[in-house]
């Protein structure tokens, strides 16, 4: 599957995957870089869509004068 394609959880599984295999430390150094630009890639992608994920969060949550409003976030909220 095409990294593009992946949704935010199959990218984080695919890096967790990543990560586990270099942890091993016996993945071939031709293999290991390519690994490691994958996940590189993959953590980039990840951490812009929670970026982006908070920015609409803080849009949302916006007062009257255009400053984010903290609210309590209760048990059961969704």
């Amino acid at each position: 599957m095409a990294e593009e394609k992946k949704t935010f959880e199959q990218a984080m599984s695919r890096l967790e995957e990543i990560v586990k295999r270099l942890e091993q430390g016996d993945a071939p150094l031709e293999e290991a870089l390519t690994l490691f630009e994958e996940g590189t890639g993959l953590l980039g992608r990840c951490s812009a869509q929670l970026d982006s994920a908070e920015q609409k969060v803080r849009k949302l949550l916006a007062g009257p004068d255009g400053q984010p409003v903290e609210e309590q976030f209760e048990e059961g909220q969704a």
